[in-house]
């Protein structure tokens, strides 16, 4: 399952991920905001992680003004992987050297469009596995 937030700035982008989750038939989980009304992203960075780490869920795509602050709040879990991406190369060498395992995005940084191709690469990249990605990621853990 993937679990999935945003702030206030981010909210309308995460309605149209979402509606594209739904076309592809990935189960996600919508930890908030369910609003525009502002917010602090920390809250829904901190409920996404905690589904992760948990084990509710295997990754998230997390999406605030630029995606910076919501991945820097992520990213205060040792379990945590968020990479901030605004193209699909990005998403893509994330995915196969890191192993992310959450997805920021920026909605005032990206369109819809070139948001949901991040999404697909994303979600359709595997973890590459290879030895010295491994001993890098065992480095930050």
């Amino acid at each position: 399952m993937l679990a999935i937030g945003s702030d206030h700035a981010g909210f309308g982008l995460k309605q149209a991920v979402m509606a594209h989750l739904k076309e592809r038939g990935i189960e996600f989980k919508d930890y908030g905001t369910y609003t525009e009304e502002s917010c602090d992203y920390p809250d829904f960075a901190e409920a996404v992680s905690q589904a992760i780490i948990g084990g509710e869920a295997d990754r998230g795509i997390l999406i605030c003004g630029t995606g910076i602050g919501i991945s820097i709040a992520a990213n205060r879990h040792r379990e945590i992987r968020a990479a901030v991406c605004g193209d699909c190369f990005s998403a893509e060498a994330t995915r196969q050297h890191n192993d992310a395992n959450v997805l920021a995005m920026g909605a005032r940084v990206v369109g819809e469009g070139l948001a949901l191709k991040i999404v697909d690469t994303f979600l359709d990249t595997p973890f590459s596995n290879g030895t010295n990605h491994v001993r890098r990621i065992s480095k930050m853990s």
